[in-house]
């Protein structure tokens, strides 16, 4: 999308700058995920990029609680990425000199059993580029990151490909003030919450889906910060909002349920 400013979540060597590379080249870097919402919702750019989705740690509650609650945005496109972490250590440190590793709280998680044989002490930063720059000159501190980051900050990569998975993908959302147009192989998202006095609601809705064959691919509860046991869901299902037949379901959905929010239709992303 020439021409058109994309902030991200960085500094510059994130896995987040990786993405919004596949949309465009003129980046915006933001340190955090609401500060991007926020870019974006005040039209100081015109579109941002987060990450919603991973494939060990599961969804990325920041982002869905925002969606959900605070900004009335479009996810206008999905970009999924292969993540490959890798231990940053400043040049010359060996793996005995290294005591303690920073890095974003996601990908800490997705190493912990690198960090748990190693006997490290973890420290959550706001993103994996931002605990590379904070390692700099420090050799028993070592950061999980990109290798593009170790080139941005001058430290050495010491091992790679450390997650405790493998194939780990991230998948990262495309948010601007309207969603795309359709294209033929589209996805659909929305987030919607349940009367309480109603037995069997999650049920009804995705019996819409089911009785005309619409395919699922995905289903998130979230707690609706109202109370325990309280829940809103969010759903990602083929097809586009403009279309006949989905157009009819969430009509039905909104008729059924007390809150009903489409946060947009957009290319489905084939990895």
């Amino acid at each position: 999308m020439p021409g058109e400013t994309i902030a991200y979540l960085g500094p510059r060597g994130t896995f987040t700058e990786e993405a919004a590379l596949e949309v465009g080249d003129r980046l915006v870097a933001c340190d955090s995920i609401l500060e991007v919402l926020r870019a974006v919702d005040s039209g100081r750019v015109d579109m941002g990029v987060v990450p919603i989705e991973n494939s060990i740690e599961g969804p990325v509650g920041v982002t869905l609680d925002l969606l959900a609650g605070e900004y009335d945005l479009c996810i206008k496109g999905e970009i999924i990425i292969r993540v490959r972490h890798n231990l940053l250590v400043n040049r010359g440190a060996k793996m005995e000199d290294i005591r303690e590793v920073y890095s974003h709280p996601q990908s800490l998680a997705q190493c912990r059993r690198f960090i748990e044989e190693a006997g490290l002490i973890t420290h959550s930063t706001p993103s994996t580029a931002a605990a590379a720059m904070m390692i700099r000159g420090r050799q028993e501190l070592a950061a999980i990151g990109t290798r593009r980051a170790a080139e941005l900050y001058g430290l050495e990569v010491l091992a790679v490909n450390i997650q405790d998975h493998d194939p780990n993908f991230t998948r990262f959302i495309v948010l601007a003030a309207e969603d795309h147009e359709p294209t033929g192989q589209d996805k659909t998202s929305i987030v919607f919450s349940l009367a309480e006095d109603r037995p069997g609601g999650l049920y009804e809705v995705l019996g819409f889906f089911a009785e005309v064959g619409i395919n699922l691919t995905k289903i998130e509860s979230r707690p609706s910060k109202l109370g325990l046991g309280r829940y809103i869901f969010f759903i990602d299902f083929e097809g586009h909002r403009k279309d006949e037949t989905v157009a009819g379901i969430l009509s039905k959905i909104s008729q059924k349920t007390p809150f009903m929010k489409i946060l947009g239709s957009y290319p489905e992303y084939k990895i």
